[in-house]
C-alpha cells in the first residue's frame, strides 16, 4: 500500500511539473503572438516606388548599399529572372515550394504492464524548402524577395499522395526472434506532400528592405527582435489571428500553470 501511495504521489508531482512547464510555454507563446501583432501595427506599409525613392536619395548622398528599412510591402509573387520553379513532386509552376516525405509504419511495444501492443507511427524522412529568391510586384514597381529558408504562412497544398508499401520482413534468426518476441515494425507506406506559392499570388511581407546587392530586396531583418513574415493572408487577417492566439495561449497557459502549481503543492504537503 505504501509503495502504491508513493507511486501515485510521484506521478502527481511529475504531472504538476509538466503542467507548470506547459503554462510557462503558453506565456512565452502569448508574448510572441503579441510581439508579432505589435510589429505589424508599428510597421509602415509602403509602395515599392517610395522605397526606391528613399534608396535613391541615400545613394545621392553617397550611401550606396546602406539603405535599411523595416516595413510592410504588399503585392503579387513574380518569378526569379531565371524563370519560375517547378515543384518536384507535382511539377506545378511556382516561385516557392516545400515538399515532405513521411514514412508511416506500425511497431510493437511493451506497455506499462509488460504486454505487447501495436501502434502506428510516422517519421518525416524529407522536409525540403526551395531557397531561390523571387520578386514582389505592386502597382508602382518590383522588389526582390529573399526567402532565407523561411516558410510562408498559408501556402497552397497542391499534392498529397499515400503510396502503400509491403511489410518489412526479417529472415533467418532475426525472423525467429521477432516472431517469438512479437515486436518489430511493418511499413504501411510513404506520404508525399507538397505546398507552393504560385506566380501572381497576392502576398503580404513584413521584413527589412535593403540594397546590399544593388537592387532593392526585402528579407529577414538583421535584428532578431524584428519578425520576418511572408503570408498569403492580409494584414488584417494576420492581426486577428495573432489576437486570438495571444488570448488562447495566455488563458490556457495560466490555467495549466495554476493546476500544475496546485498538484505540486498538494504533493509536497502530503
Amino acid at each position: 500500500m505504501a509503495a502504491d501511495r508513493d507511486g501515485r504521489e510521484l506521478i502527481m508531482w511529475i504531472v504538476g511539473l509538466v503542467l507548470l512547464a506547459l503554462g510557462v510555454a503558453g506565456f512565452f507563446a502569448a508574448h510572441g503572438a503579441r510581439a508579432r501583432r505589435h510589429a505589424m501595427i508599428a510597421a509602415e506599409t509602403l509602395p515599392i516606388a517610395e522605397l526606391e525613392e528613399h534608396r535613391s536619395t541615400l545613394a545621392d548622398l553617397g550611401g550606396n548599399g546602406g539603405f535599411r528599412k523595416v516595413c510592410e510591402v504588399v503585392g503579387t509573387a513574380h518569378p526569379h529572372p531565371d524563370g519560375p520553379l517547378r515543384a518536384p513532386q507535382s511539377g506545378v509552376e511556382c516561385v516557392w515550394y516545400r515538399q515532405t516525405v513521411a514514412h508511416k509504419y506500425t511497431e510493437h511495444y511493451r506497455d506499462s504492464h509488460g504486454h505487447w501492443r501495436r501502434r502506428e507511427r510516422t517519421d518525416t524522412v524529407l522536409d525540403q524548402t526551395s531557397h531561390q529568391g523571387y520578386a514582389l510586384v505592386d502597382a508602382t514597381g518590383i522588389i526582390g524577395v529573399d526567402p532565407n529558408g523561411t516558410a510562408p504562412d498559408g501556402p497552397e497544398k497542391v499534392h498529397e499522395n499515400f503510396v502503400p508499401g509491403g511489410p518489412e520482413r526479417a529472415s533467418g534468426f532475426a525472423a525467429v526472434v521477432q516472431g517469438f518476441m512479437g515486436h518489430g515494425s511493418d511499413t504501411l507506406g510513404m506520404v508525399y506532400t507538397e505546398w507552393v506559392i504560385r506566380p501572381g499570388r497576392p502576398l503580404y511581407i513584413l521584413g527589412e528592405v535593403h540594397d546590399r546587392i544593388g537592387p532593392l530586396v526585402i528579407g529577414k531583418p538583421e535584428s532578431s527582435s524584428d519578425p520576418f513574415i511572408v503570408s498569403t493572408r492580409s494584414e488584417d487577417e494576420l492581426r486577428a489571428d495573432a489576437v486570438g492566439s495571444q488570448r488562447w495561449f495566455a488563458w490556457g497557459g495560466a490555467a495549466l500553470a495554476v493546476v500544475g502549481l496546485v498538484l505540486t503543492v498538494v504533493d509536497l504537503l502530503t
